[in-house]
């Protein structure tokens, strides 16, 4: 494959690769928050895990550590959603599917880039732009024609630039707690936090059985959501177990890359990190207008409209405390419409350019 692993997971029964991994990753994650970098814990532990596979040492990430990490986060962010924020991000519904219309578009204009100048064909260009997850978009891709391992590849590439990328400026800019969201739960209350952990594990075991992209980030919030927006006091999570599911996240997203990464295609590469910055700029511009329109903090905005991935852009509002529950919705919201629009939409596309194109010629239309 392109440079990268399917999942970059060790099989069960050859742990050590997975112990190096989790062993370098904690390492990281000292050394970061010793640094004093944005999010060490989950940007310390992709760096290393993904520069050790590159340079071929063998190490892996846990095998289920990303659903693990997402089920934490998911819990962790659906706490957010008291009733009086419940009711405001019910308020600007509008704006969070614009938001999700506007990554539609933000993916065909960067695949449009990436086609031209890293040279590859414009159905493989699309599903690697679009930000939606990478294992969903390359079988998404797949179906229409779509070279698996560039998508694949494309993806992992988008979610580290942007992981990396964005909390790293925030910090520069010092922009950190600019709203006043707070989690519905203050205090961790074991008894309830173990009922609440069992029953959001269910949540995402079966969104997986029914096979839905982010199963377990998404089955998570699905059950905290309502109990907190409803006025159910559970229990908050403690900050060592948040600090456990990035590092399990950040162990995860680096594990996809491997030794022959760098080496293949390395136009291309290049091609998918000059999109992934125009689309970071584009989204920030997007992110500064809607801004000015609505009152909403700036930095929140950026984070919500940002082409990363549910968790790792939650995280880092929760980190900051930028507005956890209106990123959070607006990810949600982007990962749904993407996924069930992008197929139908990218097909009516292409058959429309199929009968413009005999047109143009000056051919019968097909």
């Amino acid at each position: 494959m392109f440079g990268l692993s399917r999942r970059g997971v060790a099989p069960f029964g050859h742990l050590w690769p997975a112990l190096g991994g989790i062993g370098l990753g904690l390492g990281a994650g000292f050394a970061f928050e010793y640094a004093g970098t944005p999010l060490p814990w989950m940007i310390g532990p992709l760096l290393a895990i993904a520069a050790a596979r590159v340079a071929g040492v063998p190490v892996a990430a846990i095998s289920g550590g990303r659903q693990a990490g997402q089920w934490i986060v998911g819990t962790a962010l659906g706490l957010y959603f008291t009733p009086v924020v419940a009711e405001r991000v019910s308020g600007i519904a509008w704006l969070i599917v614009l938001g999700a219309i506007f990554a539609i578009a933000l993916g065909y204009a960067c695949g449009f880039l990436l086609a031209v100048v890293g040279r590859t064909d414009r159905t493989t260009a699309v599903f690697a732009s679009v930000p939606g997850g990478a294992a969903e978009m390359a079988i998404l891709g797949e179906r229409f024609g779509a070279r698996v391992d560039e998508v694949a590849a494309a993806q992992s590439i988008r979610i580290l630039l942007v992981v990396v990328t964005i909390p790293t400026v925030f910090a520069a800019l010092k922009l950190h707690g600019a709203d006043s969201f707070f989690s519905g739960a203050s205090e961790v209350r074991w008894r309830y936090l173990s009922a609440l952990l069992a029953a959001t594990m269910v949540g995402g075991w079966v969104l997986q059985r029914l096979r839905v992209p982010n199963a377990f980030v998404l089955g998570a919030l699905a059950i905290t959501i309502p109990l907190t927006a409803f006025g159910i006091q559970t229990s908050a999570i403690p900050k060592w177990m948040i600090n456990g599911a990035q590092l399990l996240l950040g162990c995860a997203l680096g594990a996809r890359f491997n030794p022959t990464f760098l080496g293949r295609a390395p136009r291309f590469v290049a091609a998918v990190a000059l999109s992934v910055f125009v689309a970071m700029a584009l989204s920030a511009l997007f992110a500064l207008g809607v801004a000015r329109l609505t009152g909403i903090h700036p930095a929140t905005l950026v984070l919500a409209t940002a082409p990363g991935g549910i968790a790792e852009m939650a995280v880092t509002a929760k980190v900051l405390e930028l507005g956890v529950p209106l990123v959070t919705a607006f990810h949600v919201t982007r990962v749904i419409l993407l996924l069930t629009c992008t197929g139908p939409l990218f097909a009516w596309l292409r058959k429309r350019r199929r009968q413009v194109a005999p047109r143009d010629a000056g051919g019968p239309v097909a």
